[in-house]
């Protein structure tokens, strides 16, 4: 599904929190959100979901007509621990729940434990995992209802950096298998750099530049966004690597 954002506009009451955005998400591709706090990315993304009234147009494959079927996981996720990884997938199904769990709904669950290897913990707790399992489970429960745009706001920022690397490796894996169109929000411009392929950064609102990692992460847009002095380097991998030096 191709995304795209025209003349985006939110407002929580009086304050404008997203002014005049544009943007293009391509499916088979990630798109990075990143930016400092506050500066709209959440609101971004909720808006896309259909959670926050807005001005302006968003198009999905051209239409306007939010499709029923989007892959959301918010930033804050009440864990409710009484509830079976198992369980917590098939919420992600709610929309084509009936009055009770149907054989299809159970085996499009089920798929989804298999793909991202989370079987062996169909019948835990929540409430038994670590913060980086937790997060996979999430991330299963926003594909179970087998969406073609996924929605993902900070997925990985409290995690340790294995943790880190598992969920966007994941991520990044089941985009391109499933020819998802994928909007993630991120504060590690490192992160950004390496999984995105492309990124947004934002900043009052406002998209100060849209495009390939390479060309947005570089050390005047991290001064122009982020008040930071930054140093730039080439990992193993090719990818840039931000080094922040001072604040400005």
């Amino acid at each position: 599904m191709r995304l795209t954002v025209n003349d985006l506009s939110v407002r929580y009451g009086a304050t404008a929190v997203i002014c005049g955005l544009d943007l293009v998400a391509e499916p088979g591709e990630v798109l990075a959100v990143i930016g400092p706090n506050g500066s709209g990315k959440s609101s971004l993304v909720k808006a896309v979901a259909g959670l926050l009234p807005h001005g302006g147009t968003i198009a999905y494959d051209g239409r306007r007509e939010r499709p029923r079927s989007i892959g959301y996981m918010p930033q804050d996720i009440g864990v409710r621990t009484a509830l079976t990884v198992l369980e917590a997938v098939l919420l992600g199904r709610f929309g084509k729940l009936g009055l009770r769990v149907g054989a299809s709904d159970l085996a499009a669950a089920e798929a989804v434990l298999v793909e991202l290897d989370l079987v062996a913990l169909a019948s835990r707790y929540l409430g038994e995992l670590s913060g980086g399992q937790r997060q996979l489970v999430f991330l299963a429960q926003a594909l179970a209802s087998e969406p073609t745009l996924l929605l993902l706001d900070e997925p990985i920022s409290a995690l340790d950096i294995r943790h880190q690397l598992e969920v966007m490796e994941t991520m990044l894996r089941v985009t391109r298998e499933r020819d998802l169109t994928t909007l993630v929000v991120l504060h590690d411009l490192n992160i950004a750099a390496r999984f995105a392929d492309s990124v947004v950064a934002m900043r009052g609102g406002r998209a100060v530049c849209h495009g390939r990692p390479e060309r947005v992460i570089e050390p005047a847009m991290v001064a122009k966004v982020f008040d930071v002095q930054a140093g730039m380097s080439i990992g193993a991998d090719g990818r840039r690597i931000v080094t922040p030096l001072k604040a400005l």
